[in-house]
């Protein structure tokens, strides 16, 4: 999965275990994941995890802005993915 360089995308996530933040299906604006942009605890972001794609929480950061612990909004950690695997940040629920 690659977000066009530059371009917002707009996501749809199912499923509810970003509620309340998010509702399944509710659409979300991305913005690519650039080496300039940095993550913060609670960001949103479109990330992959153990072969799963998510709309999921940051939880916790190791390293220089490299490494990210995932997890859903009512406390379950999907685990530590690089920044590799990290697509998209969430910049607008809609």
């Amino acid at each position: 999965v690659e977000m066009k360089k530059g371009k917002i995308g707009k996501l749809i996530g199912i499923g509810n275990s970003m509620t309340p933040i998010l509702k399944s299906k509710q659409p979300v604006l991305c913005v690519p994941i650039s080496d300039n942009l940095i993550l913060k605890k609670n960001d949103i972001v479109f990330c992959k995890v153990r072969g799963n794609h998510y709309l999921h929480k940051i939880h916790g950061i190791r390293g220089n802005n490299e490494q990210f612990l995932i997890g859903n909004n009512h406390g379950h950690m999907n685990g530590w993915i690089n920044r590799n695997n990290i697509f998209g940040k969430v910049t607008e629920i809609l």
